[in-house]
């Protein structure tokens, strides 16, 4: 079936083909015209051939512009010839038709045998100029298929590429919880148990939510919560959280686990200390989360591949459709992350 646009464009084009083929015959109201001399004004016959013309081009637009249906099963099958040999069939159809029911409602006319060649021209030129506009139609008509199956596969790419970067971030995240849990284990043995239950409860949450590509801020912020206690275990009085979020922002969508590596590199990449504390802020203003922490270089850093940051800025350009902010002072490390509304 043809969409509510299609239809406006070929009704409309019927109504404008059948007013300019027809249109000629009102120079027989002049008295002294050339067409007076040989044509007799009759309002009824120019109504006739107007409402004709008008259902001959619907016609043609009907039986050529449904999907599936009529001489358009031909096209769409690639059977050309056929296609065409129907349509022509259809057009001597409608043209003998003309001329019979022309000569029926009409006996009385001056000049009977120009009959049929005002209506071979009529008809004729109405086809050509139909023809035109299904061709248009058609073409329109692949251009919207063509930007719909590039967008699919647009979005196809997006799923597996997004889908690739969480598998490459769920392994990142255990093996360095695991990494804390050993140093817990190994300082403190009665935080451990303790420290197993917050983890637990950070992996439940990374689980349930791995099919969720975009969360409430709110929840990001409850689970990194979590996971600051787990860093507190370890770190004790070297580390320090604040968190400033209006309420407004709090149901606003951000894709799933952004906060959580961002606070795992401010503690992989800083020798905090008591003296020294890790000292980590976020303040949501301007559409953007903020986070930021201090800077407290290791003597000796080690090596880093760089995986956390550039997953989490290929997250946000692949789901927010807009990059992260980093910059660096001599006392602060931020990152800004785009809030989506």
């Amino acid at each position: 079936m043809m969409d509510k646009n299609e239809h406006r464009i070929c009704g409309y084009s019927s109504l404008l083909i059948s007013l300019m083929v027809n249109s000629p015959k009102l120079l027989a109201l002049r008295e002294n015209g050339v067409m007076a001399r040989y044509w007799h004004f009759n309002p009824f016959e120019l109504l006739f051939q107007f409402t004709f013309n008008l259902i001959f081009c619907a016609l043609l637009f009907n039986i050529n512009l449904r999907k599936g249906k009529g001489l358009s099963s031909y096209r769409e099958r690639r059977r050309y010839y056929s296609y065409v040999t129907f349509n022509f069939l259809a057009f001597c159809v409608l043209l003998i038709t003309s001329t019979v029911l022309h000569r029926l409602f009409f006996p009385s006319l001056q000049l009977p045998r120009l009959i049929f060649p005002g209506a071979l021209f009529r008809l004729s030129f109405s086809a050509i100029l139909t023809a035109i506009i299904i061709k248009i139609i058609l073409l329109m008509r692949n251009s919207r298929s063509m930007t719909a199956e590039n967008q699919q596969l647009k979005n196809a790419y997006l799923a597996s590429e997004l889908q690739l970067l969480k598998e490459q971030m769920n392994p990142h995240f255990l093996f360095n919880s695991l990494s804390s849990l050993s140093a817990v284990v190994s300082e403190n043995p009665k935080q451990a148990q303790k420290y197993i239950r917050d983890m637990s409860a950070v992996f439940r949450y990374a689980l349930v939510g791995s099919h969720t590509d975009l969360v409430p801020l709110a929840d990001e912020l409850t689970m990194l919560r979590s996971f600051a206690k787990l860093i507190s275990m370890r770190l004790e009085d070297a580390f320090e959280l604040t968190i400033n979020i209006a309420d407004i922002y709090l149901p606003v969508k951000i894709p799933h686990l952004s906060l959580q590596p961002l606070l795992e590199n401010a503690v992989k990449h800083n020798a905090a200390t008591t003296e020294r504390p890790l000292q980590v802020a976020i303040e949501a203003k301007d559409n953007q989360l903020i986070f930021s922490n201090s800077l407290w270089e290791i003597p000796t850093p080690e090596a880093s591949n760089g995986m956390g940051l550039a997953n989490l800025n290929e997250r946000f350009r692949i789901m927010m459709h807009q990059e992260i902010e980093i910059s660096r002072s001599d006392t602060y490390f931020i990152v800004k992350l785009p809030l989506k509304q």
